[in-house]
């Protein structure tokens, strides 16, 4: 009987429509299964359950002794991302819904704790002294990135992660969009949440890139007419820089481009590396696919508002080939230290797992270590074969083929689509409504199973620099009335 209830359970989720059909099955799933009793019990090897039991209790001592400087100092001392391993992907391979409740409480616990600490009264905590340490907590936590690779028409599956993570509150604030994926991460540049979901439709999409592609032979300067995608890009971007994108939505969002010529790298264009650059040509080069699509020129605003050269005497194709995932980068440039990946490119996608998990047992060890030496061989071999020929196209082909190879694909969380034959068909073909429907169904489902690990994910982040971005705006406040001259006023709460 109890199978069979489970079964029958296994079909509801499977045929869920929506998040929250989905979610009231998958809890169903938990009671029946008995994952609600391994989420309760907190002893469990996978994580130090006794530390992490020592810090909750700490901080509720601490709250309740109105002790401000106290939670400071705990959260200043050791909150990380995977404190006491509680980020070990084992934990989430038990439940369909949440993971310990003990990880859950202190989740909960450190949230309550910066809530406490943000609604101190200067006389217990001086303002400027609180604003540091926000600052400071934040930039040694870290934060999360959500990077879309590229992957032609099969980018339309993009859609339904973006849109999912946005009915949900939980889009990083750092994204990164390499080819098909740099179109749906400018469009985040670009829209506020609201415009967002409006322009996110199969209707919308369809209409602006049901003819990205038109064939023109083997004897131009590429199989592609590029025409009616610069054309929808851009109705989408216009002359927006990414300067600009960054001053309306607040999100540092990025375009990775592929250098057309040897002994260049490959760039990414960004608010901070390129604000005057205009995000249209960057789009239009990172889905220059070799051959399919021709490298482009990158434009810029200059200071009187013209349009001028960027980078001048260079071109710049398709970025998924040599940076699909920037990780590294986004790191440096804006403290990034967990990422969430929406991967659908094709030379991918069929050997990735679909969970994050660690190898265990001999068998398990070896294939990782083998799979690395084949890796590291295929690399050595592309710098060997690269310096023995000396034609410039030879080069350049090899040396791309390189870069596919040396490639990290996968992130801390991966949204993939399923493996089947049939998802190749949408590749190089122009859209339907039909076929946008069934890409953004897809990955809404596949954004639904990770929905909870990323909120617990992203939730201490999120909670640090929001309240940080408050203070902030308080501090301005404070300066004004300061060079007015009058009297201070007080602030607030805004949590």
């Amino acid at each position: 009987m109890a199978n069979r209830k489970l079964n029958e359970v296994e079909v509801a989720i499977g045929n869920a429509k929506t998040y929250q059909e989905y979610k009231e099955a998958s809890l169903e799933h938990d009671r029946l299964s008995g994952a609600d009793e391994w989420r309760a019990e907190e002893t469990c090897k996978l994580y130090d359950y006794s530390l992490i039991r020592k810090r909750v209790n700490r901080i509720r001592d601490a709250k309740a002794k109105k002790d401000s400087a106290g939670l400071m100092f705990i959260l200043h001392e050791g909150i990380h991302g995977n404190l006491g391993n509680i980020a070990n992907p084992e934990l989430n391979r038990f439940a369909r819904i949440g993971t310990k409740v003990l990880i859950e409480e202190f989740l909960d616990e450190v949230c309550s704790a910066m809530e406490f600490i943000f609604n101190a009264k200067d006389e217990e905590v001086d303002f400027y002294d609180k604003l540091a340490f926000f600052e400071e907590t934040a930039h040694a936590y870290g934060q999360s990135c959500l990077m879309l690779s590229g992957g032609a028409s099969l980018g339309f599956f993009h859609v339904g992660v973006i849109r999912t993570l946005t009915e949900h509150n939980l889009m990083p604030n750092v994204i990164s969009g390499a080819s098909a994926g740099s179109i749906m991460a400018s469009l985040i540049a670009t829209r506020t949440d609201e415009e967002l979901l409006d322009i996110l439709t199969s209707e919308s999409i369809y209409e602006r890139f049901h003819q990205w592609g038109v064939w023109q032979g083997f004897l131009k300067d590429s199989l592609f007419d590029s025409t009616n995608l610069e054309n929808a890009l851009i109705e989408l971007f216009d002359l927006t820089t990414f300067e600009e994108a960054y001053l309306k939505t607040g999100r540092h969002v990025s375009v990775t481009v592929s250098p057309a010529d040897l002994h260049q790298y490959s760039r990414l264009l960004n608010a901070r590396t390129s604000p005057n650059a205009i995000i249209t040509q960057a789009v239009r080069a990172s889905c220059a696919v070799p051959f399919l699509f021709s490298p482009v020129q990158l434009k810029a605003k200059n200071r009187a508002g013209e349009i001028v050269p960027y980078i001048p005497n260079r071109k710049f194709a398709d970025g998924s080939v040599m940076a699909d995932m920037p990780f590294n980068r986004l790191a440096r440039l804006y403290g990034v230290n967990h990422s969430i990946v929406s991967q659908i490119n094709p030379l991918a996608v069929p050997f990735l797992p679909r969970t994050k998990q660690h190898s265990t047992g001999i068998f398990a060890v070896t294939k990782r270590h083998v799979a690395n030496m084949v890796k590291t061989n295929s690399i050595y071999a592309c710098d060997v074969v690269e310096n023995m020929v000396s034609g410039r196209t030879a080069k350049m082909a090899i040396h791309k083929v390189r870069s596919v190879v040396e490639q990290q694909y996968v992130g801390d969380i991966n949204i993939l689509p399923g493996r089947k034959i049939a998802n190749l068909k949408h590749l190089l073909m122009n859209p339907t409504v039909e076929s946008i429907d069934a890409l953004t169904h897809m990955a809404e489902r596949a954004t639904w199973r990770q929905l909870s690990l990323i909120e617990r994910s992203t939730r201490i982040s999120k909670t640090f620099r929001g309240y940080l971005n408050q203070l902030r705006e308080q501090e301005k406040l404070r300066l004004h009335w300061s060079h007015q001259g009058g009297e201070r006023p007080s602030m607030p709460p805004q949590a």
